[in-house]
């Protein structure tokens, strides 16, 4: 058995509940690595992740590294003196970095390996329509989301839950799951699968402008599951068309109405409270949304201060 001393890598919020978790076991976290500051907002003023609020206020020493095959940063580290390296949600990490401590460097991805590796694991198993995922950990090779899995928990993905939704409950699960792997590392109980390439279905595509953008001519659930799984972030978005204006908007919110109709695809009808999308098989039915410029809002508080034509239509 070998005590853990631990160099812990991440960004996003997603990292920070896992980071806390290691915290609050107990475990020794000598250092916390994470990206540099960048402008956000308006301002452009300097905004710091989520990862670095975190250890300033735990009093963990930081370092954000712009280039990770800097030799600065790689004596910095080597000064950390770690064994382990855990990383969540981060960026892919060169051999010098993750060859460097002597238990090997461990990575945590909300998925369940083999399948959907890479960026945008939670958005596109549920835009895919997956009814389960999970958390994986594994050790880092030199390529992304492939090396030999330690430990994975699965999880049901209910029918109208949101990427947000699911995140937040992935992040329970991956806290857990770390626990369980230290656990197993510390006490050389560790017993790493190789993962098999011939069960992969499914990829976890970086999402873009086009991969997020409704294509009305599909069905009802297709449509329904790409608006949940890119909510709240980036949004599923489309054209939105009144006569002669046209508004590109993000839906938010909707649930789904499996009828039979007579009404064109994407025609948009709009009652004193309600909006719904004609589809092949139904309709879409839009609770709530973005115009340019504005905060999300329900489809009542849009309806209450404007007024739309009958010839509404979206593409």
């Amino acid at each position: 058995m070998e005590k853990l001393r631990i160099v812990f890598m991440g960004t996003p919020e997603f990292a920070v509940g896992i980071l806390d978790t290691i915290v609050k076991h107990q475990l020794e976290v000598v250092g916390v690595i994470t990206a540099a500051d960048k402008p956000a907002g308006r301002g452009q003023k300097l905004k710091f992740s989520a990862v670095k609020e975190y250890a300033i206020a735990n009093g963990i020493k930081l370092l954000q590294p712009t280039n990770l095959k800097d030799e600065a940063f790689l004596a910095d580290l080597k000064s950390l003196n770690a064994n382990l390296q855990v990383v969540v949600a981060f960026r892919m990490l060169p051999k010098a970095v993750w060859e460097m401590p002597k238990l090997g460097t461990i990575n945590l991805h909300a998925s369940l390996l083999p399948n959907y590796r890479g960026a945008a694991p939670i958005n596109w198993a549920i835009i895919n329509g997956e009814t389960k995922t999970g958390v994986t950990t594994f050790f880092i090779d030199d390529k992304i989301d492939t090396g030999a899995m330690i430990a994975n928990s699965e999880l049901t993905i209910d029918a109208n839950e949101n990427a947000g939704q699911l995140h937040d409950r992935l992040m329970l699960l991956g806290s857990e799951t770390i626990i369980k792997t230290l656990e197993l590392i510390e006490n050389d109980q560790a017993q790493p699968k190789i993962q098999n390439d011939l069960e992969i279905s499914k990829t976890a595509y970086k999402l873009n402008k086009e991969n997020c953008k409704i294509d009305w001519s599909k069905s009802v659930l297709e449509i329904h599951n790409q608006i949940r799984g890119l909510s709240p972030y980036p949004g599923a978005w489309c054209f939105f068309k009144d006569n002669n204006q046209e508004w590109i908007i993000k839906i938010d919110e909707a649930t789904v109405n499996m009828v039979q109709h007579d009404e064109k695809v994407g025609k948009v009808i709009l009652g004193r409270k309600e909006m719904k999308v004609a589809v092949l098989d139904g309709f879409i039915e839009i609770k709530s949304l973005q115009f340019p410029g504005k905060k999300k809002m329900t489809v009542s508080e849009l309806l209450n201060g404007t007024k739309f034509s009958e010839e509404v239509s979206v593409y």
